[in-house]
């Protein structure tokens, strides 16, 4: 087989336009931004925030430079999985970069799942103006009371009534539901019983952010952070009444539907905690030659030059698996590339946080601060290895799929 993970002629000069855009327009604002955050209503977007936010969409859309993780796609630019990952890492350096290109998280996956499984009018009402940047929306699946990351355990009830569903339960961890951008839910629900096979009794079904019932109990908090105004909300559903035409698929489709979405946007994360990783080197590298200490530049001192060639080591392995895991997405069998995403799922993280964690220290006490994006970065990344899937769930996956070359048994 021929592996190539090189982009083509004309999706390079399109990188390089995103490259410059983010080196040039975006990165400049981001401190900007931040700083409306805290000034009144943190879950509500302040004028200049959203002036800023929206402005800088407008020129990327202005410019052509918009879903490009449509991936395979007529509606986008056709790049490959593997193209894509250049793309992704790019708009991982800025916190402001996946949104302003319209590939943020969890919309891409959301899309995917409107584009591939919905109605036309679900397609009409909620996946163009995504498309189009103009909603944000969220993915409820976690839930507080079962272990999640076996997501057969998913125990929101929904019951047929008549021509509607009855939704009754709690959902958290629902990353995006306290934007006041976000219109609509794609929520993972239980609608068999114990007589079906356990993979036939979750269903997914779309639900109106505004439907009556739904009550939004706290922000979820990350190492007393609570993202705002993104927010990863913990939300209750009391007799909360859908149409019935607003399933998707029909019942017991949920786990064929979530493994069409959570694939690609597993390692959409990865591509871009690369980025991460790849901006704290260049932080940590700047700070290792300006700052003194002792008579000396700090990267000068102890084992400073180790730790940056480590990390600058750690990062180009992680780049090849992830850009293998794409490849093998792009050949089209998701069983085969299943393995391969759950590698890249645990490595990726892991090393990005070693990075930044690396380049917090090289800060000193600035590092822990607001003073830097550091701090921000790591608590996001440390996040990302519970998101889709704890590691320990993907090390079990890259055990049997390695186990099964040599037993004919059930792993």
């Amino acid at each position: 087989m021929n592996m190539s993970f090189v982009l083509r002629e004309e999706n390079r000069t399109l990188l390089e336009r995103v490259r410059d855009m983010i080196r040039n327009e975006i990165m400049p604002l981001e401190d900007e931004y931040q700083a409306e955050i805290n000034k009144g209503d943190r879950w509500q977007y302040t004028e200049h925030q959203a002036e800023i936010l929206e402005g800088l969409k407008a020129k990327a859309k202005t410019a052509g430079l918009w879903n490009f993780w449509l991936t395979d796609s007529d509606k986008g630019f056709g790049l490959t999985t593997v193209e894509y990952a250049y793309f992704a890492e790019e708009m991982g350096k800025t916190p402001l970069g996946a949104e302003v290109f319209n590939c943020s998280a969890p919309d891409t996956g959301n899309m995917e799942v409107f584009e591939r499984y919905g109605t036309e009018k679900m397609k009409e009402q909620w996946l163009r103006p995504l498309l189009e940047g103009e909603i944000r929306s969220a993915y409820l699946m976690t839930e507080p009371d079962v272990a999640s990351s076996d997501a057969t355990n998913i125990s929101m009830s929904c019951v047929r009534d008549g021509d509607d569903y009855v939704l009754n339960g709690e959902k958290w961890w629902s990353s995006g539901a306290g934007d006041p951008r976000c219109k609509v839910y794609i929520v993972m629900v239980k609608t068999g019983g114990g007589d079906l096979p356990k993979h036939k009794r979750q269903s997914m079904i779309v639900v109106p952010a505004d439907t009556p019932g739904i009550e939004v109990l706290r922000p979820m908090e990350v190492y007393g952070h609570d993202d705002a105004p993104h927010g990863h909300m913990h939300i209750r559903f009391t007799d909360v009444r859908v149409p019935a035409e607003n399933i998707l698929l029909g019942e017991g489709r949920g786990f064929e539907i979530a493994q069409g979405r959570l694939g690609p946007g597993r390692i959409h994360h990865c591509m871009r905690a690369i980025g991460q990783a790849e901006m704290a080197l260049e932080q940590m590298c700047k700070r290792a030659l300006q700052r003194e200490a002792f008579g000396k530049k700090l990267a000068q001192l102890g084992a400073n030059f180790d730790i940056i060639a480590e990390c600058r080591m750690e990062i180009e392995m992680a780049r090849l698996l992830c850009l293998k895991a794409a490849w093998y997405m792009d050949q089209g069998d998701a069983r085969a590339a299943a393995p391969w995403i759950s590698q890249i799922k645990v490595v990726a993280p892991r090393v990005a946080l070693k990075v930044i964690d690396e380049a917090v220290q090289m800060f000193g006490g600035q590092g822990v601060s607001q003073d830097t994006p550091l701090a921000t970065a790591w608590t996001h990344v440390r996040t990302l290895r519970l998101a889709d899937g704890p590691d320990a769930v993907h090390r079990r996956q890259v055990a049997r799929a390695e186990l099964k070359k040599h037993t004919q048994e059930k792993i």
